[in-house]
This record gives C-alpha cells, sequence and structure tokens, in this order.
C-alpha cells in the first residue's frame, strides 16, 4: 500500500460520465454502497473528469474540486479513502475538474471517483485488476463502477449479503455508434443528493417494490437490444425506465420533483420528433438535464429542434467514449 516515490510522484486520470438508460435507483445496503437495482449504462466521450492524485508533501489530506477547496466533498472522499484504504493510508493531495456541470444531475459523482480509483491504483502501485477497481468505484458513488468502462456495460446487483456488484462490458462504443444531445436546462446543483433521496423513495414511495422487482427483466431487454443493435427496442425499454423511476422519485414523500418546465418540454419534443420517424428517445436522472440518445445521422437535426425548445440554456454533444484510465504519472511508478 506504500507507493515507490511518496515525495515526487503525481498520477493523473480521466473518467467519462455514464448515463444508465436501465436506470438505478436505491440502496440495498448503506454501509457498501451497494445498489438496490442493476443497470445498463452507455459511457460519454466528450464529457469528462480529470483528477490528479499525489502524495501531500505536508502529511495532510487536501480536496481542491474546479479550483478551489472543497470541504464537503473533501469529507465525503476521505472517509471512503479511510474505509478503503484502511487508516494507516499516505496522505493525499487530489485536485479534481470536471468540464461539465458538478452535481447537476450528469452524474460528475460516477466519473469522479471513477477517476480517482484509477489514480490512487497506479500511485500506490496496486495493480488492481479492472473488476476490482469497479468494486472500489462503486462503494464511493453507485455508478461510478461502470464508468471503469467504455461503450455499454451492465451492472447486477448483489444477490447476497455477502456478494458484490458485478460489472462488464456489454459492448464497445464501436459497435453501436449512438450520440448524445444534452440539453442543460439549469446550472445548479440540485437541492437534494441522490443517496438521501433514494432513502426516502425506499421508506415513502407506494411504487418502490414494484420498481426494484420488475428490473431484472428491463436489464435483459436492454442488453439483447444492444447485442442485437435494435435502437427502437433500446429506446422502448430505455424511456420506460426513466420514466418508472421519476414516478418512483414523484410519489416519494416529500415529492421528488427534478423535472422543471424545460425538461417537460425537451420531452414533448423528443416524443414528437420519434413520432415522426427520428432515431431519438429521451432518459434523465435524478436533475433537470434531459439527454436525448439518437442514431448519429439524426443528431443535427435533435440538436437543433432542441436548442429552440424555451429555457434550454445550452446543448453538449457528446458520442460513446472509452473507460476510466491514467493519462500521465504512471510510468514514474515503473
Amino acid at each position: 500500500m506504500t507507493p515507490r516515490d511518496q515525495t515526487n510522484s503525481a498520477v493523473t486520470a480521466i473518467a467519462h460520465p455514464n448515463i444508465a438508460l436501465v436506470k438505478y435507483w436505491g440502496k440495498d445496503d448503506l454501509t457498501r454502497n451497494l445498489p438496490a437495482t442493476g443497470s445498463v449504462s452507455i459511457t460519454l466521450d466528450t464529457l469528462m473528469t480529470r483528477t490528479t492524485v499525489a502524495i501531500a508533501p505536508d502529511g495532510k489530506d487536501r480536496f481542491e474540486l474546479e479550483g478551489r477547496e472543497e470541504t464537503a466533498m473533501a469529507a465525503r472522499t476521505f472517509r471512503y479513502l479511510d474505509a478503503h484504504l484502511g487508516a494507516d493510508r499516505p496522505r493525499l493531495s487530489i485536485t479534481s475538474e470536471n468540464n461539465f456541470p458538478t452535481a447537476a444531475g450528469l452524474a460528475s459523482s460516477a466519473s469522479g471517483f471513477a477517476a480517482l480509483v484509477v489514480a490512487i491504483n497506479a500511485l500506490l502501485d496496486r495493480h488492481a485488476a479492472q473488476s476490482v477497481m469497479a468494486q472500489a468505484a462503486g462503494a464511493g458513488s453507485g455508478s461510478a463502477a461502470r464508468s471503469l468502462f467504455g461503450g455499454f456495460a451492465r451492472l447486477d446487483k448483489a444477490t447476497s449479503d455477502t456478494d458484490d456488484i458485478r460489472v462488464q462490458q456489454l459492448a464497445p462504443a464501436a459497435h453501436f455508434p449512438l450520440a448524445v444531445v444534452v440539453a442543460v436546462t439549469a446550472e445548479g446543483r440540485k437541492p437534494i443528493g441522490s443517496t438521501e433521496a433514494m432513502i426516502q423513495s425506499r421508506d415513502t414511495s407506494p411504487y418502490y417494490d414494484r420498481w426494484v422487482a420488475d428490473q431484472e427483466g428491463d436489464l435483459d431487454t436492454a442488453e439483447n437490444a444492444i447485442l442485437r443493435q435494435d435502437f427502437e427496442a433500446l429506446a422502448t425499454v430505455s424511456e420506460h425506465s426513466c420514466l418508472k423511476m421519476h414516478a418512483v422519485m414523484q410519489t416519494t414523500q416529500p415529492s421528488l420533483l427534478y423535472w422543471n418546465a424545460a425538461t417537460i418540454a425537451c420531452m414533448h419534443e423528443v416524443s414528437a420528433m420519434r413520432r415522426d420517424g427520428v432515431g431519438v428517445f429521451f432518459t434523465i436522472d435524478a436533475g433537470p438535464q434531459l439527454k436525448a440518445v439518437c442514431l448519429p445521422a439524426d443528431r443535427d437535426r435533435v440538436a437543433s429542434a432542441l436548442a429552440d425548445v424555451p429555457g434550454v440554456k445550452r446543448l453538449i454533444h457528446a458520442g460513446l467514449g472509452d473507460g476510466a484510465r491514467v493519462i500521465s504519472g504512471a510510468a514514474d511508478l515503473d
């Protein structure tokens, strides 16, 4: 657990957020951060978290996010590292930045923890397998395990108290090229974090148990659609999963209503395009941003339509990308 050079080494890793098409919402085990449902996701290419980790020269943990010292995220991160690496771990200096809005429903925690785990694995010369790093990332953020993988990924929940999640790449990005147009309808942080919101849903939504029970069928349907490159089947199961998850959220007490007027207007616009034969469907996570997943040939039409929706502040364009990886510093440890 001791790095080879504790004074001069630093490792930088990047990871991309992923978007669940078959959604994850709910916790089975808060201590181990195990999800109550499986999920199927796509990893994006242009959205990115860049994280640099080094041994702290003064022996004190430090965390900077977007160029500012962070307190709430630092506390969460270092508690996680204490649990993951042990109390005798080296003290670390961590700097992280996103090229997309943080904590706004665009999976910044997924890419953040994925990049962190990959960087620390290299810094501390641990040589952990990707599957082991996925377990570690998932312990920090339930969706982060999927960002270890590029293209299409499937996460299956633990099946017993002693079991772990299982994550695998279903197909690389090139197998089934898709484009994603993100309609940003609000720039600020969401009002309630996902973990707290999931607990409230479990405890109060009348739809929560049915949501969990139906998940396995949706996972298999989505996997088969991806392997067959069946866009219409993937669109149908993805939109239905999104709407079911938000039904659970909205029937939570107090209600978790992450959408705004522009989100709903974008949903109507995507539905109208799909009825007109455009290869597009929507998905929305715990936030107000709508992600329009489309066939590459239809990307420009989708972007033009969403840009005209009142309340859309800007668009983010993406395709399918690679998994988390080290981009500098690893060679210094060899």
